[in-house]
Formats: C-alpha cells, structure tokens, sequence
C-alpha cells in the first residue's frame, strides 16, 4: 500500500491533521474519538468493527469503486461485482464516507449505501510540489537528458486501465520525444498485452519503476508534459501533484473531470491517439497557449492547509 494512491493519500491525511493542528495517532492502543480507515482489506472491516463496539466515530475514505477496479489487474473484470459487493460491505460500516470528487460520489451513490457521502478531495502539497529549476536540473542530469529534449512523463501503475498501452503506442508514434512512465507492478499480475508494451525495446520509451516521492518531484520539474492517459479515476493525486509543479498537462476526457478541469483552460483533453499525438505536439511546440497558472489554481483551492478545514466542518457536522 505504501507505493499506492491510497498510501499517499494516508500521509497526506497526516499531514492535513497536523496543518490543521488536530491532534492524531497511528497507534491503536492510545486514545481517539474518530477513526479512518482507506483501505477495504478485511483488517480494516475488522478495524471498523471494533471501533463501533467502543463507542467510535469511524470514517470510510472511499478511495475504491467498482468502475475503477476494473480493467486493472488479471481476471479484475470477472472479479468486479464480487468486488462492489464487498466495497458496499466495508463503506456501510461508517458513520461517514468520505469520497475524493463529486464524480465518484454519483458512483457510490449509485450503489445504494446507507450512509451519508462527502466529497473532499484528497488535496496536495503546493510547497512541497512547487517548480524549481533546481529539481529539474536533478531529473535531466540523473537521466542524462539535454536540455533541448523534450520530455513526457506519466505515474501509476502497470494497469490497463491507467492508459499504459496507449502510452506505448504514442512513444512509438512520436520518436522525437521521450516518455518516461514511473509507477511499477508486478507483471505477473497484468494481462499479456501489458507485460508486452513494457518489455518492448523502443529508444525513447522507459519505464523507470517505483521512485521516491523526491524523485518523483524532481520528474514532473524536469519534464516537459503530464500525460495522464487513465480511463478511470476518483480524483488521480498525481494529476494534483503535476498541476502544483505548473507543467502542461494532457488527460483522456473522461467523467470524472467535467466539472472541474477545462479544457484549454486548466488542462488539455483528448479523447484517442490522433487527439493526444496532435495536442501533444501543439503543446510542445508551443503552439497552444500556455494555461499552467491556470492549472494551478485548481490545485491552490486543493492545498493540505484548504482541505484540513474543509474536513473540520465535515468532523462538526
């Protein structure tokens, strides 16, 4: 979980508290009023349980869908109603759910929990993700990249449904360019086609594996577009992270960002290959106007510091 979305949401929820100046503990033996589970392993529904048995709040981050699970790891779509059933299971437990957009809460809302859902987004660091030219220097040296070079980047892990297989298609189609895709999963755990697109040989495509967040900092300074290709998501952090690091970014146009994201406004959208190789080269050639300060006001209204208050008034609720 630590290399996951959900890991990162689970520090950046510690880091909200503390800004906030809510007191908090990691230790199940010390004393606590309110609980947050963001997992739906069975620890956590066991955890659930025991916290309603001694008279605790407990609040579900629903980080998980059903449409997100699929298309994601092998046989994940014969597994997908077994899977919302059980999400239900976990999610009903709470005494709140707490869910990163309004997207995904129409999502949850459609499957008929019993208990009242928030949107909050899971938030960003805009000081620590901040564009540095330092940080950038660091990526272009680290990966012996010129500074003439331009550079694509994307994070997550090795799932279809992340939009790794078009992102191999794109690299393959635009050798002028260099993609770079952090982010690791087990490939015995993909299906075929996946497995192929990582451990193909192309010059300028490279799969980097897992980094720490420093160099995952240092990646999005240093590169020269976010391609943020999945098909599916509740919020996508990294996607928050690229808009505090003021780069371009290039998503799909799916569901989730209507009423958020603009195209040509905060972000660019495309909807297949000829749409991302053409705005791709618009953007990096400088043709398509520049809107990164736009972006990042979206990512200022998600700050840790806004979303700690906003989760203040979801406590006093």
């Amino acid at each position: 979980m630590d290399k996951s979305g959900i890991g990162q949401a689970v520090r950046q929820q510690e880091k909200t508290l503390k800004l906030s100046g809510i007191p908090y503990t990691m230790d199940i033996r010390d004393d606590f009023d309110i609980i947050h589970l963001n997992t739906i392993f069975p620890n956590s529904r066991i955890m659930s349980i025991w916290a309603k048995r001694k008279g605790k709040k407990v609040i579900y981050y629903a980080h998980s869908t059903m449409e997100d699970f699929e298309n994601s790891f092998r046989g994940s779509n014969l597994l997908a109603p077994i899977f919302k059933r059980w999400i239900i299971n976990c999610y009903n437990s709470a005494d709140i759910i707490i869910t990163p957009t309004e997207y995904s809460k129409m999502l949850l809302e459609s499957y008929g929990l019993k208990r009242p859902i928030f949107s909050l987004s899971n938030g960003v660091d805009i000081d620590y993700f901040a564009q540095n030219y330092d940080a950038r220097k660091r990526f272009r040296d680290k990966y012996d990249l010129k500074e003439q070079e331009k550079v694509i980047i994307s994070v997550g892990h090795y799932i279809e449904r992340k939009g790794i297989l078009d992102f191999v298609k794109i690299a393959e189609q635009m050798p002028e360019y260099q993609f770079y895709w952090f982010g690791y999963t087990n490939l015995n755990l993909v299906p075929h086609s996946v497995r192929e697109a990582i451990e193909n040989s192309l010059p300028n495509l490279h799969f980097p594996g897992y980094v720490n967040r420093n160099d995952l900092r240092d990646a999005y300074c240093g590169s020269d577009l976010f391609l943020f290709l999945t098909n599916e998501e509740t919020e996508g952090i990294v996607l928050l992270e690229a808009l505090a690091s003021k780069i371009p970014i290039l998503v799909r146009d799916i569901p989730v960002y209507e009423n958020w994201l603009s195209d040509g406004e905060t972000v660019y959208k495309g909807i297949n290959i000829y749409d991302f190789k053409e705005k791709i080269y618009r953007i990096l050639e400088g043709i398509l106007p520049e809107i990164t300060e736009n972006g990042y006001r979206i990512a200022q209204k998600r700050d840790l510091k806004v979303i700690g208050r906003l989760l203040m008034n979801i406590y006093n609720q």
